[in-house]
């Protein structure tokens, strides 16, 4: 009896051993399944719909029209921006002319008035004035200040729109070229602390002076949340879209960083999916000692993809159809793989 006792007992234990490794396999496939759909239901209620994380290699294809992506990297200027009245130009995504001109302003402290001359990037108009005799301005601007666009300007291979262009961050001062200047313009203006001036003496400026300066937006690293539209990157249109309909910020950035509250994708599927399908295979394995399919370890990957095929397949359904179409395929081979192995053990009975 004791013999047929100890087989007893050795077999229940690795049946239950095995029924323990079926239901943790089960547990964790289920489990990595619910947390990417969750992800994917918060990340539609988000963005309305999926986000295509492009990255900086990603190329516009038919079907993407619409849709809304993430796209990184250093943007590309195909075509300078120009400022030909000046004959000043830069390696840069947007360039800017700034005037300014030397002009009386009113500084009220209370219902105190003081008058200063300063430098101001815009007409004062001293007839408002509490005092405007003494203090009058010239007036209009004899040249105005203005923003130049590169003719084209591409994040990976994707077109920047203009929109995206003026909202690029950052700003770096950019020395004037005399040479390219024109003889009109020589003639009048003079460098002096990196820009232009009209003044005699630039470090006494008198009312009137015009003063010339140009910026650009630096080149770096950026990530863009927007619309693809063809081979462009421009704001969405969608009536419950956040203005100004894209995002832009320095660095590769994830969605979780550009999409403010968005959850964070669940790691390691992959990894969570092999784990659990291993160990369902093992407990299928553990399960069949002592049985008709005893030591077939094809018969056990079957099972397990039949077990995990069709509880996944249900998980997804209400989500996904391609997805829950693929877990059908999978247990539908399962199914093919774990027939054939009881067919081949029929026949060698």
């Amino acid at each position: 009896m004791k013999p047929a006792l100890r087989w007893l007992q050795r077999f229940t234990l690795v049946r239950v051993i095995g029924a323990l490794l079926v239901l943790a396999g089960l547990g964790i496939s289920a489990t990595a399944e619910r947390s990417l759909i969750d992800y994917r239901q918060a990340l539609a209620q988000h963005t309305a719909g999926s986000v295509l994380d492009l990255g900086g290699g990603g190329r516009p294809q038919a079907g993407q029209y619409g849709a809304t992506t993430r796209v990184a990297g250093m943007p590309k200027v195909v075509e300078t921006p120009r400022d030909d009245a000046f004959g000043q130009h830069a390696e840069s995504p947007v360039l800017v002319r700034h005037v300014e001109m030397f002009q009386w302003r009113e500084i009220r402290v209370g219902s105190i008035a003081s008058y200063e001359l300063d430098w101001v990037d815009h007409p004062v108009n001293a007839s408002s004035f509490d005092q405007p005799r003494g203090h009058a301005n010239p007036g209009a601007f004899p040249v105005e200040g203005k923003q130049f666009d590169a003719g084209q300007v591409l994040l990976g291979n994707f077109v920047l729109s203009p929109a995206i262009l003026h909202a690029l961050p950052g700003s770096n001062a950019l020395a004037p070229d005399m040479k390219s200047l024109p003889a009109n313009f020589a003639a009048t203006f003079q460098l002096y602390d990196g820009a232009l001036v009209t003044s005699a003496r630039p470090g006494s400026p008198r009312l009137g002076d015009l003063r010339v300066s140009w910026s650009t937006i630096p080149l770096q690293e950026i990530t863009v949340l927007a619309r693809i539209d063809g081979d462009t990157l421009a704001p969405s249109t969608r009536p419950d879209a956040p203005s100004p309909g894209f995002e832009v910020q320095v660095g590769d950035r994830s969605l979780v960083d550009v999409i403010p509250g968005m959850p964070e994708e669940p790691g390691m599927i992959v990894a969570w999916r092999m784990l659990a399908f291993v160990l369902v295979a093992l407990g299928v394995f553990l399960l069949s000692q002592r049985q008709r399919m005893q030591h077939d370890v094809l018969f056990a990957l079957g099972t397990a993809a039949i077990t995990i095929g069709a509880i996944t397949c249900v998980l997804w359904l209400a989500v996904s159809i391609g997805q829950s179409a693929a877990w059908l395929l999978l247990c539908a081979a399962g199914v093919a793989l774990a027939s054939w192995r009881v067919h081949c053990r029929s026949e060698g009975d």
